[in-house]
């Protein structure tokens, strides 16, 4: 194995080019992300304090025993802390400031990116193969009578 070199490293730091689901038919939406850690975040004190049980749920797939009132609205909360991180190009602060606000669809899929990466670029079921048929066709059933 070879030693990744520092110029690699910060590479990676530039995100990746990826399209996310689209605002509508025909509106895809292609984005320069990257993949934030959630520790950096928190230690950073980006995720507030009062979000911590929330994004703990979130990051670790533990469950609430009390779900909160507010609860939606703290998920929503994370998940705008994860974008702000996330988008490099446009930024958050700019879809944001352009009056856009994004799709369940793609608040999800962000989300998904951020804890496995490319794996979230993968659809949800695999690549179809050709179709080709099976037999030669004297199995069918004859018209009926």
């Amino acid at each position: 194995m070879d030693i990744t070199t520092l110029s690699q490293l910060t590479k990676y730091t530039e995100g990746q080019v990826v399209e996310l689901p689209s605002f509508a038919e025909g509106q895809p939406f292609v984005a320069r992300i990257r993949r934030p850690s959630m520790l950096a975040l928190a230690k950073a004190g980006k995720i507030p304090n009062a979000l911590m049980d929330t994004a703990n749920g979130l990051f670790l797939g533990s469950a609430k025993s009390k779900p909160k009132e507010d609860y939606l609205k703290d998920v929503f909360d994370v998940l705008d802390v994860i974008c702000e991180a996330c988008f490099l190009e446009p930024t958050y602060k700019q879809i944001q400031e352009a009056g856009v606000e994004l799709t369940d669809d793609q608040y999800m899929f962000i989300f998904n990116y951020t804890q496995t990466g490319v794996k979230a670029l993968q659809p949800f079921r695999g690549q179809q193969g050709s179709y080709s048929p099976v037999g030669n066709g004297e199995t069918v059933q004859q018209t009926a009578v």
